[in-house]
């Protein structure tokens, strides 16, 4: 499987975001993206908290100071439960 790079640092700042989480919900569980930014996306890391909590990976690859990479990726659904069980 590939990885999708999302350069964002060409996009006008009010359109990132939007572009970012819907390159995340196209994602199947388990898959990634690389997204290349020109600044540290600490807000974006905050808003993927609280937005997408539980269902997102993020580990930094490069940090700065003139490039920030980070491979994004949404996680595998875990079995649960079909509900007769009780729990």
């Amino acid at each position: 499987m590939t990885e999708e790079l999302l350069d964002v640092r060409q996009i006008a700042p009010h359109d990132r975001h939007p572009r970012i989480f819907a390159t995340f919900d196209a994602l199947a569980p388990g898959a990634f993206f690389m997204l290349a930014n020109d600044h540290d996306p600490k807000q974006l890391y905050t808003q993927f908290a609280a937005e997408r909590s539980g269902k997102f990976q993020w580990n930094y690859v490069e940090q700065g100071p003139e490039l920030w990479r980070v491979r994004i990726g949404k996680a595998k659904e875990s079995a649960s439960c079909c509900g007769s069980c009780g729990s």
